[in-house]
């Protein structure tokens, strides 16, 4: 009997993308944008953390937003109500984006003509971090109703992780949430990510979270950065 051929397409996806994932972020260096991809579950305040973050930044940098959902443009319209260029993205059906849909994105928002550009993934904990999205960075997101276990059940969101922000401080007593542990199930994965803890109703930690994303973006422009 002939032998069995295998081929394991989920690998090859993953590293075709990886490429190409590459080959964008050379793009971007070139045209001087920093592109920053946002992940959390669904709930955690992307939107509003996103906006805490441009409040802090808008009067340094041209700043537009890529919101991805499966469907619907709402995030997209508050966005574009808050004066910030935004473009929504369809995924068709699929949890996460790649690199080829972020290009798609990026040319559509005129990212040649924006310093930064943050894309707000879809709301998972498990596809989007399995796939490169292009981005210089990669931020998650974390609400305080979620439990300070969530580095234990999704070791590679947070091992993705450049930064973290804990979002819904405010509320952190009423779930009993614990911020120190938090932080240790964090190291078990990743050494290096700086923990935020912030809260997008008072604005409580934002300005240190843009303090970081601005040093980045000047890394950046200052030549690029290794990105693993």
């Amino acid at each position: 009997m002939d032998q069995i051929q295998i081929i394991e397409l989920k690998k090859t996806l993953l590293e075709n993308n990886d490429a190409d994932a590459d080959l964008l972020r050379k793009e971007l260096l070139a045209e001087r944008t920093f592109y920053l991809n946002v992940m959390s579950s669904p709930g955690s305040g992307k939107t509003s953390s996103i906006l805490r973050l441009i409040e802090q930044l808008r009067d340094r940098l041209l700043i537009g937003v890529l919101e991805a959902d499966i469907d619907g443009d709402v995030d997209t319209g508050i966005m574009l109500a808050a004066s910030v260029p935004s473009v929504q993205l369809h995924t068709g059906g699929m949890c996460h984006l790649d690199a080829e849909m972020s290009r798609q994105g990026l040319r559509a928002i005129g990212s040649q003509k924006l310093d930064l550009v943050i894309l707000e993934n879809v709301g998972n904990l498990v596809c989007p971090a399995e796939f490169d999205t292009g981005a210089v960075n990669n931020l998650v997101i974390l609400s305080v109703p979620e439990g300070d276990d969530k580095p234990l059940k999704y070791p590679l969101m947070f091992e993705k992780a450049d930064a973290v922000l804990v979002n819904k401080m405010d509320a952190a007593d009423a779930f009993d949430f614990d911020l120190t542990a938090f932080e240790e199930h964090v190291r078990l994965h990743n050494q290096t990510a700086p923990v935020f803890p912030v809260s997008a109703v008072t604005g409580q930690g934002f300005e240190e979270a843009a303090k970081w994303l601005y040093d980045e973006t000047e890394r950046w422009f200052s030549g690029g950065t290794d990105h693993e």
